[in-house]
């Protein structure tokens, strides 16, 4: 509700039978049939990934059901995953916007442009400074549709991809474009993006899990503009009397990768081919494509040990002579100690079965 409209509460108060019916408006503007279009899945997808530049406003709200077992270090990235986050966003292009996150105890806005991000604690007055780099930890833009939805068709072949219809999201006709992992190893039974007709932009994403019938994230706008916002809006400068520090992202993401061992780690595991990724650690192999994706890392004993200690802790862990475990909807975590080659970590959208596959196939990797 805006601001003129919470001013006029006390008013609407005085006549029950109007504020009866503009409460009700919200949900008989949803219910209303979307526009279909009969544009083919491969044509609404090569629409979504062109539509990074196109500008936008409004407010979106992500629901995540991931409790994924990390560090203290990595708190936020898990929280991003299990919780309800909710965003304001002003985006002029992937490299000029802004994504506040609004919680009860306040905002947090991230600030991007060419050099990286401005990270302002509006309640703690402090702005984080962090460069950029093409290896980053998930931030809340990347759960905003847009974002998200881009992401994970970028791979997706056309045999993968189906229409479903139309639905209203944010009051305009958003076009559905089915997702469904070809790969036996998937554990992402469908992901479902819902795509504004007029611009390809993603309005709402959907990813469900094998064996689960709700989604395991839905990020969706909840109200918005299309058109580019001013640039003084999405500038940012650290206001005088704030603290400025730097963001230790990039060191901690460092750090961990030279814990990583050097392995000669196989071109394929669990059927999945190896792939190369910019910025990342020699030490670590990542498999698969699209939305399945599977990482592996031969980690040293202390860090291994850290790890074993935090699955011990949940109550799903499935341990057995294969290693230890788990399923985060579907985001699968293993901890391996094969006798004579070092303990692994693996992880990645692919179901556990894939994860013992895996495992099994790992080579020679000795403690250091």
């Amino acid at each position: 509700m805006s601001d003129r409209g919470r001013a006029a509460a006390p008013r609407w108060a005085a006549v029950g039978a109007l504020v009866a019916l503009l409460v009700s408006l919200p949900a008989v503007v949803g219910a209303l049939p979307a526009s279909d279009t009969d544009i083919s899945a491969p044509d609404l997808r090569a629409a979504v990934l062109t539509s990074g530049s196109v500008g936008y406003s409004g407010y979106a709200e992500s629901a995540g059901g991931l409790s994924l077992p990390v560090t203290d270090q990595l708190t936020s990235v898990a929280d991003l995953f299990s919780d309800r986050t909710t965003m304001r966003v002003w985006w002029r292009g992937p490299t000029d916007h802004r994504v506040d996150v609004v919680t009860t105890a306040g905002e947090t806005g991230v600030h991007r442009d060419r050099r990286g991000t401005w990270t302002w604690e509006y309640e703690r007055a402090t702005a984080t400074r962090t460069a950029a780099s093409p290896l980053e930890l998930p931030a809340a833009p990347d759960l905003l549709p847009p974002a998200l939805g881009r992401r994970l068709l970028s791979e997706a072949a056309d045999a993968e991809l189906s229409r479903i219809g139309a639905r209203r999201v944010a009051g305009r006709d958003a076009l559905g474009l089915r997702l469904t992992p070809a790969e036996p190893a998937a554990s992402v039974r469908r992901v479902d993006v819902w795509v504004d007709g007029d611009s390809g932009l993603p309005l709402q994403v959907e990813v469900v899990a094998k064996g689960a019938d709700r989604p395991t994230l839905d990020t969706r706008f909840l109200d918005l503009e299309l058109a580019v916002p001013p640039a003084e809006v999405t500038a940012f400068r650290p206001p005088p009397g704030a603290t400025v520090r730097e963001g230790r992202q990039a060191e901690v993401l460092r750090e961990a990768g030279d814990r990583v061992r050097l392995v000669s780690l196989p071109a394929e595991l669990a059927g999945l081919p190896r792939r190369v990724i910019e910025g990342a650690p020699a030490g670590i192999g990542l498999y698969g494509s699209g939305v399945t994706l599977l990482a592996v890392a031969p980690v040293p004993r202390e860090l291994a040990n850290a790890l074993d200690d935090t699955l011990a802790q949940s109550p799903d862990v499935v341990v057995d002579e294969a290693g230890a475990r788990i399923a985060a909807g579907p985001v699968g975590l293993m901890l391996v100690d094969p006798p004579g080659r070092g303990r692994y970590v693996l992880t990645g959208t692919v179901t556990l079965d894939a994860l013992v596959t895996a495992a099994g196939q790992l080579p020679v990797a000795a403690d250091r």
